[in-house]
């Protein structure tokens, strides 16, 4: 008789704690978590839906578990039971369930594979309940109970052994250095003084070297005291995506510690929306204080650029339409300025139907890209940026975040679509003008 083979579970596990110790881990973060802010978000809520109507995945697929408000109701259950003014009320009567291993196994599925972070909801939600933040709280707990995907379990393990998901520390100078000759720039790596260190995205360091060699273009055009570093080199950070905090705080203490160790008054990121979360925003908070150098995105510093006329650009003079990035435009606040460097190149832009704050995600934030299993969803979701982007007609396709990048080429790959994304931070440095 012909066997059946056994459906592939569609959830990872890691390490060899028992279920009950995997709940337990869970809910004891989710509990540690829930200050005011947390419960105010929990006690809010009035169930009116219009958060589904955000979501690129709920979207994308119809289905209802995919809603935002879906994805936190083993939260909202934890909150209940363990945290709010009737808890003890509320276990004693038995009134809400105690989230199960089942539950959390289930649970993955929706915090990791149908959530890119990317605040969508987080805008459209009429009592201010910033959902995006509690799904990322919530994988805290994820990563504490060992039920994290195991491609993004596989790349923190990498990065707590070389500071990077790409490549160890000690490979840098041999990395930059072919990225220079393949690309005819000098990348200074280790400089024991610089006024800028530079950072870079894992597939900067591997497949895409040419930004590394873009950026270098530019600051040895303007004369910028620069340098990248083995102490501090990768600013993507994965603890941030994957609820690691100890390595969240690694990976961002790597950079700041470095820049103050050879005197820099600057950390620039690279063009990866989740650097800029996880170093622009949350980096003070491993220091208690003001941090003691400034940390900008790519894009920030190409508008200083252009706006102080430290370059200028040569006219370009296409249609473009602009992909935002969530974590660098809704989440960051960065909308204006990428549109003033398109304007110093001469671009006619077209804007998306949805731009700006209220744009759709490219489907990979989040981690979503680098876990292969939620490669359908992904799919599916870029067909309604796909869609958009042929609306508007216009010749080029441009964005300002690498891991955008990725995900739209593998979208684009996978619908046999002739368009072909295009970084912001490229078409700077291919135009200047002398």
């Amino acid at each position: 008789m012909p066997t059946t083979s056994k459906p592939r579970t569609a959830f990872d596990q890691q390490g060899e704690q028992s279920d009950a110790a995997r709940v337990d881990a869970a809910l004891h973060s989710f509990v540690s978590e829930f200050g005011v802010t947390a419960a105010l978000h929990m006690e809010s809520c009035v169930r009116c839906g219009l958060c589904a109507q955000a979501c690129h995945f709920y979207l994308a697929t119809g289905d209802a578990k995919y809603t935002p408000i879906r994805k936190l109701e083993l939260f909202r259950r934890s909150y209940l039971r363990e945290a709010s003014p009737f808890a003890p009320l509320v276990r004693a009567l038995g009134l809400v369930k105690k989230p199960g291993i089942a539950d959390l196994q289930q649970w993955q599925e929706l915090l990791y594979d149908s959530c890119t972070l990317c605040g969508r909801c987080t805008l459209a939600c009429p009592m201010g309940i910033d959902m995006a933040e509690l799904v990322k709280v919530a994988r805290h707990g994820m990563f504490k109970a060992g039920l994290v995907p195991d491609r993004l379990a596989l790349m923190d393990r990498a990065a707590r052994q070389w500071g990077s998901t790409a490549t160890p520390g000690e490979d840098l100078p041999d990395i930059l250095a072919e990225a220079g000759k393949a690309h005819g720039v000098e990348i200074p790596c280790d400089l024991a003084h610089a006024d800028i260190l530079v950072t870079a995205a894992p597939a900067e360091l591997g497949d895409n070297t040419k930004a590394l060699a873009d950026a270098a273009k530019i600051l040895n055009h303007i004369g910028a005291s620069w340098t990248m570093h083995q102490g501090g080199f990768d600013a993507s950070n994965i603890g941030f995506n994957n609820g690691d905090l100890e390595l969240q705080e690694q990976l961002t203490r790597a950079l700041i510690d470095t820049a103050v160790k050879i005197g820099a008054s600057t950390v620039l990121l690279p063009e990866c929306g989740h650097a800029y979360g996880a170093a622009r925003w949350e980096a003070a908070k491993w220091y208690g204080q003001a941090l003691p150098v400034r940390v900008i995105h790519m894009t920030e510093f190409l508008d200083e650029l252009v706006s102080t006329q430290r370059i200028r650009l040569r006219q370009i003079g296409d249609t473009a339409t602009f992909h935002d990035p969530c974590q660098i435009v809704r989440r960051g606040g960065l909308e204006a300025a990428a549109r003033r460097v398109l304007a110093a190149l001469g671009v006619e832009l077209i804007e998306l139907q949805d731009h700006g704050v209220t744009a759709f995600c490219c489907g990979g934030g989040g981690g979503v890209v680098s876990n292969q299993r939620a490669a359908p969803l992904r799919q599916k979701v870029f067909e309604i940026k796909r869609q958009q982007v042929d609306a508007t007609g216009a010749e080029r396709f441009i964005t300002s975040c690498g891991q955008c990048l990725i995900t739209l080429e593998m979208g684009a790959k996978n619908a046999q679509w002739d368009k072909r994304a295009e970084s912001l931070l490229a078409l700077v440095a291919d135009n200047l003008a002398d």
